[in-house]
């Protein structure tokens, strides 16, 4: 089969430059001036990696970090599984009575401002706490329980969308020989949509780790995240141990990404000698 040669446009290479440019451009920079050894951003004084050293000296950054690594790890573990139970629900068990006021209602949190879902989660604790005396106060765990309200709303869509795709023709086949129900949903269902709740999780770790607003209104006193103290500090000034942070985040995101796409390469690689072999056999 001929394969025709794929003509490179100028004009596609220059869009191509120009995205790459205005999306990773602002990084570079942030990058370069984490080396600054000057505290301020309009003046260069030469390479340092004094703020790296000052970073890991900062008791509050790292208490903030530490904080909002286990917040968004805690919630994004609760959001796949709540996620993914109403996924089953909406796609599997969709003919019931308020179905759809069911996936409204669970889509709703996507579209909802911040703000809203802040304050009224806000209003919700204070009045918890008035008429049960749970949660006494606010702090990590209610903004675990907010981050998780949110979260599960993008995990319940990204797990729903690869449960619409999937062939059943396996599940049935296991049903017919025995098996339970909720075996077939451990042993067969699960495996198959595992890059759905692999990209759920992810996600909605994502966004709890990102997350200021909303944390801002249910946080207390002694529960600051990183998001909350990166804004505050910001404010003040430009503090060169925000660059040298973001730095090292945006190198731990690049070596999870590079080693996603060489599972990802290699997996494709593989499902084409497979195919290749189906079809010369």
């Amino acid at each position: 089969m001929n394969l025709l040669p794929v003509v490179r446009s100028p004009w596609r290479i220059v869009i191509l430059v120009l995205g790459f440019t205005f999306l990773y451009a602002p990084m570079l920079m942030l990058v370069i001036y984490s080396f600054n050894s000057s505290k301020l951003v309009t003046v260069w004084a030469g390479w340092s990696t004094r703020w790296y050293s000052e970073l890991f000296h900062d008791s509050a950054m790292i208490s903030a970090v530490s904080m909002s690594l286990t917040i968004a790890t805690a919630a994004a573990s609760m959001a796949l599984v709540v996620g993914t139970l109403a996924a089953v629900v909406m796609v599997r068990y969709g003919r019931f009575r308020g179905a759809t006021g069911f996936a409204f209602m669970l889509t709703a949190p996507l579209v909802m401002p911040d703000v809203i879902t802040g304050l009224a989660l806000l209003l919700l604790f204070v009045a918890m706490g008035h008429t049960l005396g749970w949660p006494g106060e606010r702090g990590m765990f209610t903004i675990w329980l907010a981050h998780v309200t949110f979260c599960s709303a993008y995990v319940a869509v990204v797990v729903a969308a690869r449960l619409r795709e999937l062939d059943r023709s396996i599940e049935e086949a296991a049903m017919d020989l025995g098996a339970t129900p909720l075996k077939v949903f451990f042993i067969i269902t699960i495996p198959m949509i595992a890059p759905a709740l692999i990209s759920g999780w992810l996600l909605a770790f994502t966004l709890s780790l990102d997350d200021l607003v909303i944390a801002s209104f249910v946080a207390g006193p002694g529960s600051t995240t990183l998001p909350m103290l990166v804004f505050a500090s910001v404010r003040l000034g430009t503090n060169p141990e925000i660059n040298a942070l973001a730095s090292l985040i945006l190198l731990v995101v690049g070596i999870i990404g590079i080693i996603a796409w060489w599972f990802m390469s290699r997996a494709e690689k593989q499902r084409v000698k497979d195919m290749q072999r189906a079809t010369r056999h």
